[in-house]
């Protein structure tokens, strides 16, 4: 499934006027790997002190994370989204949402940036995420980016 997603990246990529190869990033706390353009995101933050994930940053002002955390409260797919669009929190709305079995998806507005977000419910009790933020005004060069790099979040 992984050489799958690496295609799916490669032939966005190529669609998109990228020519790197894709980079799959693996988590090692929590097993959480996701594959992207690392000549889009090209500047790896450094790793937060728990181990929890990384973060890219691209040079126009687009960001990545992918991340795992221990799923404490039992959260669900359903639950995930409905606290998600519940949020009255300044500068975050959500625009779009949709639920599976085991994963949710979001995208929206925060901070004046469009999100995409990406999370698998996994039976481990880890929640992995993926995480794309970008300026509207670059909806064309991500857009073709995001959900693909969303659809190789995977866990172990």
């Amino acid at each position: 499934m992984r050489l799958h997603s690496s295609f799916l990246v490669i032939a966005t990529m190529a669609a998109t006027g990228a020519v790197a190869a894709p980079f799959t990033y693996v988590n090692e706390r929590f097993g959480t790997a996701c594959t992207f353009p690392d000549d889009v995101f090209t500047e790896r933050q450094p790793e937060p002190d728990n181990g929890d994930g990384q973060q890219w940053l691209s040079a126009d002002g687009a960001s990545l994370i992918c991340s795992g955390i221990l799923n404490i409260d039992d959260d669900t797919p359903k639950g995930f989204v409905a606290a998600e669009k519940a949020s009255d929190d300044a500068g975050y709305k959500v625009t779009y949402s949709k639920t599976g079995k085991d994963w949710a998806v979001l995208s929206g507005l925060k901070d004046g940036k469009i999100f995409y977000e990406r999370r698998l419910f996994g039976k481990d009790g880890i929640i992995r995420t993926v995480w794309v933020d970008y300026p509207p005004a670059l909806k064309s060069k991500y857009d073709p980016l995001v959900g693909v790099i969303a659809d190789s979040l995977k866990g172990p």
